[in-house]
């Protein structure tokens, strides 16, 4: 309003307090707007006196004024990040360390069983090939149909809240689809799995926005190995339940872990971010005094700084492409396609490559097979040395997220994503060359690591570069993004590696170069740098 300041003296003559300028602006300090603008208050005599701010310099804006005469001095402040920061990592991120891994445990066995279920029905229901793939991708399709949805809920009804409701709805459609009578029943209720899913990614969202800067990385990655153990433990589940009590007991104790989740939450606060946002400062500070209660540490001393208020009507997909987020979000829907179509790729792909006739990668030719086979009518399930197979093979994730925890504090995020990328490239292209069973799963199994570790390493990239507004719409749109690459690649794995195993394999490799240059075109590097609230942060901060 103003474009100069000024310094009352007693008397008629003021001084200007910019040197710089060229020209002076007189002031009618007779207008209320003026005296408040110049610091005088009124003393409360008729006479209409004024205090007035002395030699000491011009009154801060943000000083608070109190009654009468009397200024109080300046308040210092603090942010949520600040105050995190300051308590630090303790005994309250440990319990939500637990329980966010045991999140994605629950959701990695519903994910594990696909690999499970659909040996099973096939011989039980006599179901055809593209009707066992029709149970896996419908599950990607409702998890695509519900990420945007799990985030627009996240950001307007809160984290915690977000968190229980699908939890609940996916165990309880998890539990009803044991009870499927027919193939139809089982397409609808798997796909309401599919739909509760999508909103198991808001976990991380929760989590990352409890962490310190300086360990949120670190914290993310680590927490991803709960998914690694709860695949595992699927399997080591379905051998022991599978040849007693069959499918639909497997079906509804994998959907349990789900119910205890759900009731875990209630422990939960809601995000301090979340309150902040919607202009709810004294929850927010109540969640930043339980913490540092929990972790026996002291609050920062001032007053809790809040965002500005145009943040809290956000949470709409279209703020996603503001001018100062639109090639991010761009360029991160392309690294999330990418990295669901090259993780599952590469699982589904695995068992494909065992399987096909041509001698050259680890099988046998078509001769040998069939002089083996006794009836190929005969229908055979998943045995024990195929689950054993499925829990070694799952232990490749393990080495992949061990590396990206080293790599990514160093080196970066983008560094991270891009270099994982590229070594996937080049090990997955390694899997055309003809060469024994032994040699091409390790190729396979380096490849399935390091997209594992890509993957887990967009989880933290994502959280950190959106505002905390539109956080968890911003993460739903991304995991949207990554189902279109699920439910695209079976297509690849699976039938086009029957006709073209070089083309298939070649597809892999050809589109996660793609993806490693993507990485290194992000405009923002967000290691080391605080969590943003509004999009007015994020367009100021500096590109890395």
């Amino acid at each position: 309003m103003f474009s100069r300041l000024v310094k009352y003296t007693k008397g008629d003559n003021y001084q200007d307090l910019d040197a710089n300028q060229g020209e002076r602006i007189d002031m009618d300090i007779t207008d209320p707007a003026m005296r408040e603008f110049a610091g005088l208050t009124p003393t409360g005599s008729s006479s209409g006196e004024f205090s007035h701010v002395g030699d000491g310099g011009v009154l801060d804006m943000h000083q608070r004024r109190g009654t009468g005469s009397t200024i109080e001095p300046s308040e210092e402040t603090y942010t949520i990040q600040q105050a995190i920061d300051n308590i630090g990592f303790g005994k309250f991120q440990i319990k939500l360390s637990i329980l966010t891994g045991f999140a994605w445990m629950a959701d990695a066995m519903e994910m594990m069983i696909l690999a499970i279920l659909s040996p099973a029905l096939h011989c039980e229901w006599q179901l055809e090939s593209w009707q066992q793939a029709l149970i896996t991708t419908i599950v990607f399709c409702g998890m695509f149909c519900s990420s945007s949805f799990w985030g627009s809920v996240c950001d307007k009804y809160g984290r915690r809240s977000e968190l229980i409701l699908c939890s609940v709805f996916t165990c309880y459609f998890g539990i009803l689809s044991a009870f499927s009578p027919t193939f139809i029943w089982m397409l609808i209720l798997r796909g309401l799995v599919g739909f509760g899913i999508g909103g198991a990614p808001q976990s991380v969202t929760l989590y990352a926005e409890f962490l310190p800067s300086s360990s949120r990385a670190r914290c993310v990655v680590l927490v991803e190995i709960f998914w690694a153990i709860g695949a595992c433990f699927e399997v080591l589940l379905a051998l022991v339940v599978m040849p007693t009590l069959g499918w639909k007991w497997l079906l509804g104790l994998s959907a349990m872990p789900l119910l205890l989740f759900s009731l875990c939450c209630f422990w939960l606060p809601e995000s301090a971010r979340y309150d902040m946002c919607r202009g709810q400062a004294d929850k927010a500070i109540a969640t930043l005094e339980r913490i540092a209660k929990e972790n026996g540490k002291p609050m920062p001393l001032g007053k809790l700084v809040e965002p500005s208020t145009k943040a809290t009507n956000r949470g709409s997909i279209k703020d996603l492409f503001l001018p100062e987020l639109r090639k991010t979000t761009l360029l991160l829907w392309v690294i999330w396609f990418v990295s669901a179509f090259s993780y599952y790729g590469i699982v589904l792909m695995t068992t494909e490559l065992f399987q096909i006739s041509d001698g050259c990668h680890g099988s046998e030719t078509g001769s040998e097979i069939k002089a083996k086979a006794p009836c190929f009518l005969k229908c055979n399930g998943l045995d024990t040395g195929d689950y054993i197979d499925l829990t070694w093979t799952t232990f490749a994730e393990f080495p992949g997220l061990f590396v990206t925890v080293i790599v990514i504090e160093k080196f970066g995020r983008k560094f991270t994503m891009a270099m994982e990328f590229f070594v996937f490239t080049v090990f997955v292209l390694f899997s055309n060359i003809c060469t024994s069973r032994p040699v091409l799963t390790f190729f396979l199994f380096v490849a399935r690591a390091f997209i594992s570790g890509a993957f887990q390493a967009a989880y933290v990239y994502t959280p950190e570069v959106y505002p905390t507004s539109m956080r968890a719409i911003g993460l739903g749109c991304c995991s949207a993004m990554a189902r279109v690459g699920a439910i695209i690649t079976p297509f690849v794995a699976q039938v086009l590696l029957r006709s073209s195993s070089y083309t298939a394999i070649s597809t892999y490799g050809v589109i996660a170069l793609v993806a490693t240059g993507v990485c290194l075109l992000l405009p923002i590097e967000t290691k080391g740098r605080e969590m943003k609230d509004t999009t007015h942060e994020v367009h100021d901060a500096p590109a890395r």
